[in-house]
């Protein structure tokens, strides 16, 4: 695959969800979105892939400023996307 060929777009926000079963990750831009649905072992290796990303631009290029804030509530959440609040316990 070449990447130069891929059609590309600023990701403004990243919104993420989860079930017992799956995760569901949606990347928007502007008022578009796509929504993943990862099962838990591939959002795992997802978080590693992307710390291991953000470390070796941190050693080439210095360390990135960026401050998260837990507990700030995801535009999209499971019960939407599963519609009507999703599986019942």
């Amino acid at each position: 695959m070449d990447m130069n060929k891929i059609p590309k777009q600023f990701c403004e926000n990243i919104a993420c969800a989860f079930s017992q079963e799956f995760f569901v990750m949606s990347m928007l831009t502007g008022e578009n979105g796509i929504a993943y649905a990862l099962t838990p072992q591939h959002m795992k290796r997802l978080a590693q892939y992307l710390a291991h990303q953000t470390a070796d631009y941190e050693k080439q290029f210095g360390v990135i400023n960026a401050e998260w804030k837990p507990g700030i509530q995801s535009p999209i959440q499971t019960k939407d996307i599963m519609g009507g609040g999703g599986p019942k316990a």
